[in-house]
């Protein structure tokens, strides 16, 4: 028994000095914390707050529902990216059955971003009612005075019950909805007509528009955006949030209708701004897409699969979900995914690859270990 002990001890401590010495990045790989265990934070998001950048993502645990809420999302910060430091679980389900969010609900993609206004950290994800699959589509919010948190429940909700998208005809407008959308079974990557014909936001007008995967992204002003899949996951909707980033002003723009894109990550370079996404095949990966526009509500102009070489098409097998702006250095920028485990949702893998520019275009190449070096 003491020589076991002795040899759990030797391992943890060479353990702990290997993560300490890590000074790159491996995608795919087991990514261990500053104590030994695996991160978990998938679908996450990132925030730089004074001189530290922060991880929120889905807690995960090993099972068929394993991706569903039992835990909350967790949080992580980091000096340098490579060492990530548990925070502990910044915004946690509850206990209480009859609660929105009750272990087993779906919280996704949760993001985080600061008001400069209110001081405050606000939380934004995906949201479903536990046992309801995904046919919810709704947007939770949660707000705290730190960083870490806890992150307290302020609201779910569909968005922008009443409001049109601004970048839309008065012919649609006043077109009827047809029989079809208003009987429309989602299938998560097709549409039983063109987008447009179905006036899947004009269906939605009362009750709000449906919200699935999703990202925030604050601008140079101090403007933040919600970017939500919606009408079936058919189109992208930019929406402009309210000054305390709490709801909304009621304007936002229809983008990308009937693509399907979902995963939705946005960055900001020399005056444009770029997006990468997915197609929608489920927890299959497939190849990204990627776009430019010089407004963030458009037009924007597709620019196709940003990755090359092996496994281009299934985006080196993972599925995006952030662009991380590597601070105190120039046009440098991280896309971040995840290598999905449906049957092992715990398992699920990250990874990490630097943002390459070719004149307008972007590039992702794969790369079995980097680090931050590869900016300079």
């Amino acid at each position: 028994m003491k020589k076991r002990l002795i040899s759990m001890f030797l391992v943890l401590i060479l353990g702990t000095a290997l993560i300490a010495e890590n000074r790159s990045f491996q995608p795919g790989k087991i990514w261990y914390d500053t104590t030994g265990n695996p991160i978990n934070a998938h679908a996450g998001g990132f925030l730089f707050h004074e001189d530290t950048y922060y991880w929120f993502g889905q807690i995960m645990i090993p099972g068929s529902r394993g991706s569903d809420a039992w835990v909350g999302v967790s949080c992580y910060s980091s000096t340098d990216l490579y060492h990530w430091e548990y925070k502990g679980v910044a915004f946690q389900v509850d206990d209480h059955a009859a609660h929105p969010v009750t272990r087993g609900c779906k919280i996704e993609r949760p993001k985080v971003i600061y008001n400069e206004k209110t001081k405050k950290f606000v939380m934004w994800w995906h949201h479903d009612i536990n046992g309801q699959g995904h046919k919810n589509a709704m947007t939770g919010i949660a707000m705290s005075d730190k960083v870490e948190g806890p992150y307290e429940f302020v609201r779910i909700f569909r968005p922008l019950p009443g409001f049109y998208p601004f970048n839309i005809s008065e012919e649609m407008k006043n077109r009827p909805v047809p029989d079809m959308a208003k009987n429309f079974s989602f299938t998560g990557g097709s549409l039983p007509a063109e987008a447009d014909s179905l006036l899947i936001f004009k269906r939605d007008l009362h009750t709000g528009q449906m919200a699935r995967d999703m990202t925030l992204f604050v601008d140079d002003d101090g403007k933040a955006y919600h970017i939500y899949s919606s009408e079936e996951n058919a189109t992208l909707h930019i929406a402009e949030l309210s000054d305390d980033y709490l709801g909304y002003t009621g304007r936002y723009a229809r983008a990308f209708p009937g693509r399907f894109m979902e995963a939705p990550a946005i960055f900001k370079k020399d005056g444009n701004y770029y997006i990468i996404a997915s197609g929608c095949t489920g927890w299959a990966p497939n190849a990204a897409r990627s776009a430019v526009a010089n407004h963030l509500f458009g037009p924007w102009e597709e620019l196709g699969n940003p990755c090359q070489g092996n496994e281009a098409e299934t985006t080196f097998n993972s599925q995006g979900t952030f662009v991380l702006p590597v601070q105190g250095k120039k046009n440098a920028f991280i896309f971040v995914a995840d290598r999905w485990n449906p049957s092992c949702p715990n398992d699920a893998r990250y990874v990490w690859l630097p943002v390459e520019f070719k004149e307008n275009k972007l590039m992702l190449r794969w790369k079995d270990e980097w680090d931050l070096n590869e900016f300079e």
